[in-house]
């Protein structure tokens, strides 16, 4: 069994719900959307504490004001091999764009890997921060986002100075 003892969650508010924080010693592991089953299932054995994830919380107030384009966070995502180099290629599409499953897919040297690209994308546990958002259907389609289709567009007009509606 792991120790919880600097195990933590915190809440933060924001304009597309609550967003639940986790992590250990204050490396976030987790950024989850409000009403998502893994954040409820995850905060069993946490102690909670809102000022551990102080930083955290204020680069995404930033983020939401349109005046943070990248983070700059200490993070410790649990995943396999494969999963932590989709969600590191994940973090270096810049703020504002967008990719194909398929063109994540062909940066990790085959095209063929579109579907495995898009299952580690929806594993993703660090929601914004690691943007899964800017990963869309190759025909511009908005696609499998686990916060829901609506907060994948408000996060994506945000990023591209659209006035969004959520």
């Amino acid at each position: 069994m792991v120790s919880t003892i600097n195990t933590h969650f915190a809440v933060v508010p924001s304009p597309v719900g609550d967003l639940t924080l986790t992590g250990t010693d204050g490396v976030l592991a987790g950024c989850w959307f409000e009403g998502r089953k893994e954040s409820a299932r995850l905060l069993g054995d946490l102690r909670r504490d809102d000022q551990v994830f102080a930083a955290v919380s204020e680069q995404l107030a930033s983020y939401f004001a349109g005046e943070l384009r990248q983070f700059d966070l200490v993070l410790d995502p649990t995943g396999t091999p494969f999963q932590h180099e989709v969600w590191g290629h994940l973090r270096a599409i810049p703020y504002g764009e967008t990719r194909s499953y398929g063109q994540v897919a062909s940066r990790l040297g085959s095209a063929n890997k579109s579907r495995a690209v898009g299952l580690a994308n929806g594993r993703n546990p660090i929601s914004i921060i690691v943007p899964c958002h800017r990963v869309i259907g190759a025909d511009g389609a908005l696609t499998g986002f686990g916060g829901g289709i609506d907060r994948k567009r408000f996060l994506l007009d945000l990023e591209s100075g659209v006035d969004a509606l959520l």
